[in-house]
């Protein structure tokens, strides 16, 4: 049987003690404050992030080297028959269409998944894949699964402020004047990889459980058929995260529901204090 590795970044949401325990190889993704880049994990950790650019820093998204994906790549190939590696959404950043360009090098070796997810479900992704190699399956087998189930997924976001929304020219300055003098909150959905509206509420509680009824919603439709599992998600404080852990799992009566910080790729455009819930599909 192949022996196949299972790459991803940090898109996903999956911290380096978290891969390392599970045996999965990471792609540390690049970004910028004031003009100047780092990495994640490397000279700059998610709190430094957080803090810097609630102290007022600028910040932004930045692809990752080519050189550096390539060296991943031909390490794990040492080992490995095949890799199969599985980037944030082709509908969010280019570097999945790259990293599928720079694949057809290998001879099919190196397997890259579009699979139209980011962060929780994303992550979601990465586990199934593990789970479908300790089943055996082969790396093409998997890449066509995880494709294929792109879709079965569906992500909510409640954004504290519009002010980075309003600096990536997603909502007018205008927009983002009067919601801040009427409180309102913005929900955001990710569904196969877009960052779209959703709705707009006048404080967080509202739009808190108007998160909740849609994942209620997502079940009832879209999940019914199938196994399903929530997933909540924060960006910043860690505490404001686990009141909206506590918050969801009592909603929900389900103590299983799991945390997550929302990777920094998603915080440069929605900033810190974000509240998110998710639902998708999984293999047990």
């Amino acid at each position: 049987m192949e022996k196949i590795a299972v790459a991803t970044d940090t898109n996903s949401s999956i911290t380096t003690e978290e891969a390392e325990k599970l045996g999965i190889y990471m792609m540390k993704m690049p970004f910028t404050i004031d003009g100047e880049e780092y990495i994640e994990d490397v000279n700059c950790t998610y709190e430094e992030f957080c803090t810097r650019l609630d102290n007022g820093s600028e910040v932004s998204t930045a692809q990752p080297v080519l050189g550096d994906l390539l060296d991943m790549w031909d390490e794990l190939l040492k080992t490995y028959d095949k890799v199969i590696y599985i980037p944030m959404s082709s509908a969010l950043s280019g570097s999945c269409e790259t990293a599928m360009g720079m694949a057809q090098d290998y001879d099919g070796k190196v397997l890259v998944v579009d699979n139209k997810r980011i962060s929780i479900s994303q992550r979601r992704s990465v586990l199934d894949a593990l789970v479908m190699i300790e089943h055996g399956m082969s790396a093409e087998e998997i890449k066509t699964y995880l494709e294929n189930d792109s879709y079965n997924s569906s992500i909510y976001l409640a954004v504290n402020t519009l002010d980075l929304l309003k600096k990536s020219g997603r909502v007018t300055a205008a927009a983002a004047t009067i919601a801040t003098i009427m409180n309102i909150k913005p929900v955001l959905t990710i569904q196969g990889g877009k960052l779209d509206s959703y709705a707009k509420e006048r404080g967080m509680k509202k739009a808190e459980k108007i998160m909740l009824h849609a994942i209620e919603t997502d079940r009832e439709k879209r999940f019914s058929q199938g196994n399903s599992r929530i997933y909540v998600a924060y960006s910043g404080s860690e505490e404001n995260g686990q009141e909206w852990l506590k918050f969801v799992r009592d909603y929900f009566k389900d103590p299983t529901i799991e945390l997550y910080r929302l990777p920094i790729s998603i915080v440069c455009h929605v900033s810190t204090g974000v509240l998110g819930i998710g639902v998708m599909g999984y293999l047990s």
